[in-house]
């Protein structure tokens, strides 16, 4: 994945006979803004886990689960 392109490298799949929730695997999604997606996360049923936080030099992220307990990431720039 090109960081300058839309996109991602990876997709969610659900398999029979493999429960989600907690897994070692987090997949991380681009945004503009990830304090944006955050605010959208509670009232989809997700639930925050670490709100938006600077990496430095290499943007800001967040670390939220789904209505399933899966955890992801959303990454920006600002």
């Amino acid at each position: 994945m090109k960081m300058e392109e839309g996109g991602a490298s990876g997709a969610l799949v659900k398999t029979n006979g493999f429960d989600a929730g907690r897994n070692s695997t987090i997949i991380y999604f681009r945004s503009d803004d990830c304090a944006i997606e955050e605010s959208k996360i509670p009232n989809a049923g997700g639930k925050i886990f670490k709100s938006k936080q600077s990496l430095g030099e290499y943007g800001f992220m967040i670390l939220a689960s789904d209505t399933e307990g899966n955890m992801f990431g959303v990454h920006s720039q600002k």
